[in-house]
């Protein structure tokens, strides 16, 4: 049976009090919708498709940038749930037998939950099989109400619901699996709420008075079912997601020496035995290798790092670091730093835009932008490139083998040759030969005095 998905995402979310639409407000810096997306692709066999009302264009826009294959249905008026699955029909393809709608404001619904959604409706025979959850989650989600044989009767929105109805503790998930020619011939069938809102969960009553069969799928974990209204919710679903992440590299051979302060995104990958230390966030595309140490104190954005390497206190973005490299502590590796294998960088160093090639040894308190620097180079202490000259930024290229002696200026663009020197607190303008000695304010060579 082919199965297409639906996933409502037009509400203004105003308890959110934010110009932000609710659905892109992030988890993990990732948009709660984008979730709800992957976990439906999973399932689904066509392209989910995603209701759009509230500032659609900015949903729309922020959803094509990072997911390019979600169909969009535009609810031009909130109208309530059930409308919302009316204004999705033209987009769904019309040869499939099952219809999954789910929330795009729930980013904590796994895919394997809504296979086993879709397994469950397959297997029962009936025309809808819901999610629910069993106990105390007062999230404003509405009541079921079952009959004497314990079969589901009916779904009351808490709005709606009588005082004893409200002492019910069996919640909607918000999570539903349809039979697709029954849900279009009775979609229209719901009538219009004292809210003015037509509810999807009325198709439950009009299905029990049907006598069809209503199944529902009870979650155990109350995680899955945290849809978000607030920022106090956000900070929840944001807190479980990174639970959920850290639990899944422990399990799978990384070190956490303290998982509460560690923040991994989605995104992230992360070699075996690998150790994270405190206070450390690994964000965007980070891929770490085997047996890194990685923190305590520290940041890497969108940062590559090879097998073997420490960086300890310390912030890398958009960059790329090798094998048995040492960084830190209060390093940063900006935009563009390639570090080669075995480099060291020493404490409060800097990068920018420049390449290091193999063992090179870059001292403390040093700025090394748009260079490129041979292999087993020596930058001593306060070396600095002056790259730019208020209009370019100007590349230095320094030779293997050479030595820069602390507190040289790198007065750019330059060429130092293969096995130079510069001596300490020099302020080098001009290039330097290969082999060669410079020193002094400006630097000049030294020449070999013939014996007397």
């Amino acid at each position: 049976m082919k199965t297409a998905s639906i996933i409502l995402a037009a509400g203004q979310g105003t308890r959110m009090r934010s110009r932000l639409p609710k659905v892109l407000h992030p988890i993990l810096s990732k948009p709660m919708v984008l979730y709800a997306l992957e976990a439906a692709r999973a399932v689904s066999d066509y392209a989910p498709v995603l209701v759009v009302g509230h500032a659609a264009e900015v949903v729309r826009s922020a959803v094509e940038a990072a997911d390019g294959s979600a169909l969009f249905a535009l609810q031009e008026q909130q109208l309530g749930t059930g409308h919302a699955v009316m204004s999705a029909r033209a987009a769904v393809p019309a040869e499939a037998d099952l219809v999954l709608v789910t929330c795009g404001d729930m980013p904590l619904l796994r895919a394997e939950t809504l296979r086993q959604l879709v397994s469950a409706h397959q297997q029962s025979g009936g025309v809808i099989t819901m999610t629910s959850v069993v106990g105390e989650v007062p999230r404003g989600f509405g009541r079921i109400v079952r009959g004497a044989d314990g079969s589901v009767r009916a779904i009351i929105e808490e709005a709606d619901a009588t005082p004893e109805q409200l002492a019910l503790q069996e919640y909607n998930v918000s999570a539903y699996c349809f039979d697709a020619n029954w849900l279009w011939g009775h979609l229209e069938k719901i009538q219009l709420s004292a809210k003015k809102e037509y509810y999807l969960t009325d198709l439950v009553a009009m299905a029990a008075a049907e006598g069809r069969r209503i199944e529902a799928l009870v979650l155990q974990d109350r995680l899955e079912t945290l849809g978000i209204n607030t920022r106090v919710d956000l900070a929840d679903a944001e807190s479980a997601m990174r639970r959920r992440v850290n639990e899944q590299w422990m399990l799978a051979g990384v070190t956490l020496l303290d998982p509460a302060t560690t923040t991994i995104e989605t995104d992230v990958r992360i070699g075996q035995d690998t150790v994270i230390f405190p206070n450390t966030a690994l964000r965007g595309n980070t891929l770490i290798g085997e047996d890194c140490r990685i923190g305590p104190n520290t940041s890497l954005l969108h940062t590559q790092v090879g097998n073997e390497t420490t960086i300890c206190d310390s912030v890398a973005e958009y960059a790329s670091v090798g094998s048995q490299v040492s960084i830190g502590p209060f390093c940063h590796l900006r935009k563009g730093a390639v570090l080669a294998d075995r480099v060291h960088m020493g404490n409060f160093g800097e990068v920018k835009s420049s390449r290091l090639g193999e063992n090179v040894k870059m001292g403390h308190f040093s700025y090394i932008g748009d260079a490129v620097i041979g292999a087993n180079v020596n930058i001593g202490a306060g070396t600095i490139t002056c790259n730019f000259d208020g209009v370019h930024k100007n590349v230095t290229e320094i030779g293997e083998n050479s030595f820069i002696g602390s507190d040289t200026m790198l007065v750019a663009p330059l060429k130092i040759g293969k096995n130079a020197r510069t001596g300490a607190g020099s302020v080098v303008t001009r290039d330097v030969p290969d082999d060669a000695l410079v020193y002094g304010v400006p630097a000049r060579e030294r020449k070999e005095q013939s014996g007397q």
